[in-house]
């Protein structure tokens, strides 16, 4: 049984990644396409603002940009095969080794933005739906709602200014880590948190942490709201079906009620709309990284984009586009883990 249960998530994860390779296919011609359609000329930034109209010249033509774009497409789908995303003109170094670095960055303030949002929202949402139409629940949905109104570049200053340049709680908005009184911990994972911990480094720990903690505040309030909503809505359908009702009329308490019964049916649409939010928050998270000097994807793009650098705009977004896919399988294989019915189903 367990061998036929492996089998059949394993067709299912093939059957995703085949139904993604179009998605992947059209992604890489827009973007190609688009990326070329940007102002201004990589060549003349490349040659420099001293360099003649035969030294940019010269730069085009080294850096093909003098040919036709199909014959520039066949050339980029080539290296594509060959895991060659390019050459970044603003860093001088191949845009897979950028991302590489930077990618960890991003993806550990997203994380840890998306564990705030889950520790506020969800108990607000339990809480909403215990009580509906209450004013415990016009409170929850409101205070929520309030959080998730104002830009995030907004709450990014205001907690800035608060925090450090008022109250001097928080550390000075340097990136990840202050190197003046922190060592970079060894990369293991990339992430700092992680990295410092297993190198047993305390002190590296407690700096990462500090320097994450109003950048994750500042993204995971943009993510309460839909987290909070979902989870209310799905209580409400679980604590009304039958099975709560029977569970109460055997004389369980309320808490093993909540949890047990109705928190873990109500768990399947609440994965499914973490999902989407994540990559909402990945995919948003550039003013964020801009604000608080975060070395991240987002803010290599916004420079990529800035300076018409082709390669490192077309190599994030396929990027992008490469982890969107993975998390809506990730998203799939949990909401199969939670619920079987749903492997028959898909």
């Amino acid at each position: 049984m367990a061998t036929g249960t492996l089998a059949s998530t394993l067709r299912i994860v093939l059957r995703r990644i085949a139904g993604a390779v179009p998605s992947l296919i059209g992604v890489i011609v827009v973007t190609f396409l688009l990326s070329h359609a940007l102002p201004g000329d990589p060549a003349v930034l490349f040659a420099g603002p001293a360099a003649d109209a035969a030294s940019v010249a010269q730069v085009r033509a080294h850096l093909g940009l003098d040919r036709s774009l199909p014959v520039q497409f066949l050339s980029y789908v080539d290296a594509l095969a060959h895991g060659n995303l390019g050459q970044s003109l603003s860093t001088g170094q191949p845009v897979l080794t950028d991302l590489v670095q930077r990618l960890p960055a991003s993806l550990e303030l997203t994380l840890a933005a998306l564990i705030f949002a889950i520790a506020v929202a969800v108990p607000l949402g339990m809480l909403a739906a215990t009580r509906p139409n209450s004013w415990i629940d016009h409170l929850c949905r409101g205070t929520v709602t309030i959080a998730a109104a104002f830009p995030t570049f907004f709450v990014a200053l205001l907690l800035v200014y608060v925090f450090y340049f008022l109250l001097h709680l928080a550390p000075e908005p340097l990136g990840r880590l202050n190197d003046v009184y922190y060592d970079t911990p060894p990369t293991i994972t990339g992430f700092y948190l992680i990295d410092s911990v297993i190198a047993g480094d305390w002190a590296t720990f407690g700096g990462a942490l500090a320097q994450i903690i109003l950048p994750a505040i500042s993204l995971g309030l943009f993510a309460l709201a839909p987290i909070a909503r979902i989870t209310r809505a799905a209580m409400l359908a679980s604590l009304g079906s039958d099975f709560v009702r029977t569970a109460r009329a055997c004389g369980l308490s309320p808490a093993k009620i909540l949890i047990t019964y109705a928190f873990r049916n109500a768990l399947l649409p609440v994965v499914n709309v973490l999902g989407m939010v994540f990559s909402f928050v990945l995919g948003s998270n550039v003013l964020i990284e801009d604000v608080y000097g975060w070395p991240g994807v987002g803010a290599y793009a916004v420079k990529a984009v800035i300076q018409s650098d082709y390669a490192a705009v077309q190599g994030f977004i396929l990027m992008m586009a490469t982890l969107y896919i993975l998390l809506n399988l990730a998203v799939d294989l949990a909401s199969m883990a939670i619920d079987p019915r749903v492997r028959f189903e898909g």
